[in-house]
């Protein structure tokens, strides 16, 4: 595999800059006239513009996906054809999670049946937490890329090598989809009901001699 390392440090620092300054939209900011399906596709394509098609197996955003996502009721049904605020907050949380979770994590993630006040708080919340999401993940990638970007390596994670950084960065979204997945498995239990905590040792592991 070969790359080019001053285009990959270039398109690293571009997309910095982007999500830096990148927002998804707040409840208050949202259209609520009543949108029809081909409106609401238009929308939210141009909110979730980080989010290239040529990297995406499927469009994250169809009319044919939304029409799936009302009927598996993980969003509120339209009402007569149009779709209001509440339906495009939904649509956006669930477009930009299902990146990383699957459609019956995301059920359980998204409760159905709040009161319109409750799904605006957790949908602001839900804002707030993406945009610090993306700065926390941004540092990061400046941290694993410094090698790549001309950054003095602050740690062993650091890279200059391009594959490691692809690798590095698979890994990365295996563990986090995987925590996601079993944080939510614990929903309402205790100590007692969740499972045993005690530190596990990883299996057919080298044994070390000191």
């Amino acid at each position: 595999m070969s790359y080019d390392k001053a285009l990959i440090a270039g398109k690293l620092r571009r997309w910095e800059t982007y999500l830096k300054n990148y927002r998804l939209p707040y409840w208050e900011d949202l259209p609520n006239l009543g949108l029809y399906m081909e409106q609401v596709v238009s929308l939210l394509k141009r909110y979730l513009d980080y989010m290239p098609p040529e990297l995406q197996e499927e469009e994250v955003v169809t009319a044919a996906a939304i029409n799936n996502y009302v009927r598996k009721k993980i969003m509120p049904e339209p009402v007569k054809k149009k779709y209001f605020r509440i339906h495009i907050a939904y649509l956006i949380m669930i477009c930009t999670l299902k990146q990383s979770l699957s459609i019956p994590t995301l059920q359980a993630l998204l409760p159905m049946g709040l009161p319109e006040k409750q799904v605006q708080a957790r949908y602001d919340a839900y804002v707030r937490r993406h945009h610090a999401a993306a700065e926390f993940f941004t540092q990061q990638v400046r941290l694993a890329a410094g090698g790549i970007l001309g950054h003095d390596a602050a740690s062993d994670f650091s890279t200059d090598d391009p594959v490691e950084l692809i690798t590095s960065s698979a890994v990365i979204g295996g563990f986090s989809r995987l925590l996601a997945q079993k944080l939510l498995l614990l929903e309402g239990k205790t100590l007692e009901t969740g499972g045993s905590i005690e530190i596990r040792t990883p299996k057919n592991q080298p044994e070390h001699n000191a």
